[in-house]
């Protein structure tokens, strides 16, 4: 049997500085936001963002491209690693 491991089992496996980075749709960003973009601001819902997330999962950050999650990532001394 597989175990299941909750968000605080993530949290603690590897380094607590550990964040994940993934591409995500604008659209799912959007709608987990739950606010309406500012009127001159046009967002394409498909446009692939970058997620920065904690190992519990948590989203941290939104950026443009992978390069800059990164940067970020490790500007706030954390170890980003890709996620599929």
């Amino acid at each position: 049997m597989t175990p299941i491991m909750t968000k605080k089992d993530f949290a603690g496996f590897g380094a607590p500085d550990l964040v994940y980075v993934r591409a995500i749709r604008a659209s799912d960003v959007m709608a987990d936001a739950h606010v309406e973009p500012a009127a001159d601001i046009e967002i394409d819902p498909d446009q692939i963002l970058y997620a920065v997330h904690g190992a519990d999962g948590e989203r941290l950050a939104v950026m443009l491209d992978r390069e800059t999650a990164f940067a970020a990532a490790v500007a706030h001394e954390l170890e980003p690693v890709s996620v599929h």
